[in-house]
């Protein structure tokens, strides 16, 4: 299937940091498909030797084995092309669709690695360039939008000029293959099913703890915040996986439909309940890793005033049948003690212990990074002396062992559903606006108050308020066990 990839930004982080060596690693697992073009196009002034020149330099920062040989960034830079682009001037559309026609590839992708606010744009410019018919995609990267209103101004833009199933809105989290086996643990098995119900599930945790702090994204992160930046797409995508009703096929609307009724069944918040439920953080100076760092305020080109939030916790609850009275405890920030993804499945104790000590209930630990696998957490005899105890141990899967020959990045397997038009792993507009009406109440209560971040150290694991919000319910967070 011969393709035409385009990516707008073609000289900013994204492009060079994720996206091209996850097309290089497509290439060199011979999973991009034959026939295929890349272009970056950007405000630049530079040739394709220029820009492949450009691109090598940028390739020695990818980490050791997965950077290429001389001989293979040679075979994969000759896919690879460039042409300078003003987005506001409508003839470097026209010019850019004059390219695209030497080509006469079976699907275009245009991929938007650019700031956000300049997708309306782009999308009208498409438009009137007729730059989407049906052979294109369009990739949409994250953040969409700043506020639900925002979000349905960039939708309504992009529904006018294509279709949604030509429509990819990407978030990143969804391509991880311990995410993906999310899919595959709850449906492709029988094991679990029956017990994942509020009969037998006492909590879920949901945890994307960073031990970084901002870094050099110091103006971008103060404008967002971690509710924008990971609760509102990535933890609420994740929630939505694990919540789900069985879909009845594996089709991605089918697969879509399920996610969107779960987020129309969150709990929503009042000002009241915000107050209650969600807990706010900035990190202060601390320790991480042994060495001393600086206060988020103390970060580059961050406002000393600013109330901006690097931590987010919240209790929520999907009202249905399947989950009614069952917590869902979300948490994420920055500098915070470990690099640490997790979803924690906290099950029910037995209802009639017979066994002396303490009884500590099942859990199942689904981990997304720095590890990918599965723990199940057990008791068990060690066969000892009459009436002994029972002792915890736990049955540990690690996928990056298990299918160490197979193993596809996020980034990696993302781009190729784009290009071979599987929408499973994106995505749709009702779910992303959705997600935006449930936090958007969080958002206006903050602005309302104040009061402002509770300040947390850099090392730990935040605020001790966040403690305070899990115990409340007489549960603790998966590391205070």
């Amino acid at each position: 299937m011969s393709f035409d990839l385009v990516f707008f930004g073609g000289t900013g982080d994204l492009t060079w940091r994720k996206l091209m060596p996850a097309l290089f690693q497509a290439f060199r697992h011979g999973k991009l498909p034959g026939g295929g073009r890349i272009l970056a196009v950007a405000r630049d002034e530079m040739s394709d030797e220029r820009y492949r020149e450009w691109l090598k330099e940028r390739f020695r920062e990818v980490e050791g084995p997965k950077r290429p040989s001389d001989e293979e960034f040679e075979r994969f830079a000759a896919l690879v092309h460039y042409r300078r682009m003003d987005l506001s001037q409508p003839e470097h559309y026209l010019r850019l669709k004059e390219w695209l026609a030497t080509g006469q590839a079976e699907t275009v992708v245009l991929y938007l690695a650019t700031s956000p606010h300049l997708f309306t744009q782009i999308c009208e410019q498409l438009g009137a360039a007729g730059l989407n018919d049906p052979r294109v995609r369009i990739v949409l990267e994250k953040p969409l939008g700043h506020d639900l209103a925002s979000a349905q101004q960039i939708n309504r833009v992009v529904r006018s000029v294509f279709k949604e199933e030509q429509a990819f809105r990407i978030d990143h989290y969804l391509g991880k293959p311990s995410v993906q086996n999310l899919m595959a643990l709850r449906f492709g098995n029988a094991l679990f099913e029956p017990l994942w119900r509020r009969e037998s599930i006492a909590n879920i945790q949901i945890t994307l703890a960073e031990s970084l702090g901002v870094g050099t994204r110091g103006p971008f992160y103060d404008g967002t915040g971690a509710l924008r930046d990971m609760i509102q797409n990535h933890a609420l995508q994740l929630l939505t996986m694990i919540a789900m009703e069985p879909p009845s096929t594996n089709d991605a609307d089918a697969i879509r439909d399920e996610k969107l009724k779960v987020l129309r069944s969150l709990k929503p918040f009042s000002a009241e309940t915000v107050a209650r439920d969600v807990v706010r953080g900035q990190y202060r100076a601390g320790a991480v890793d042994g060495k001393a760092v600086v206060s988020y305020l103390d970060e580059g080109k961050i406002p000393a005033q600013s109330q901006t939030e690097t931590f987010v916790a919240l209790r929520t609850e999907v009202q249905n049948w399947r989950w009614a009275g069952v917590p869902f405890y979300l948490r994420t920030g920055k500098r915070l003690a470990a690099r640490d993804a997790q979803i924690v499945v906290n099950f029910r104790p037995v209802p009639h212990p017979i066994f002396p000590g303490t009884s500590q209930a099942n859990r199942l630990v689904i981990k997304l990074q720095p590890e990918d696998g599965l723990e199940l957490h057990l008791l068990a005899a060690k066969g000892g002396a009459h009436g002994e105890a029972l002792a915890p141990v736990s049955l540990d899967l690690d996928f990056d062992k298990a299918f160490a020959a197979n193993r596809v990045g996020a980034y990696e397997r993302l781009l190729l559903d784009a290009i071979a038009g599987r929408l499973n792993l994106f995505v749709r507009s009702d779910e992303q606006e959705q997600a935006w009406r449930w936090v958007e109440p969080i958002l206006d209560a903050w602005r309302l108050d104040g009061g402002g971040p509770r300040p947390y150290s850099a090392g730990s694991w935040g605020p001790p308020a966040a403690s305070a919000l899990v115990a409340r319910d007489g549960f603790a967070w998966a590391e205070e066990h």
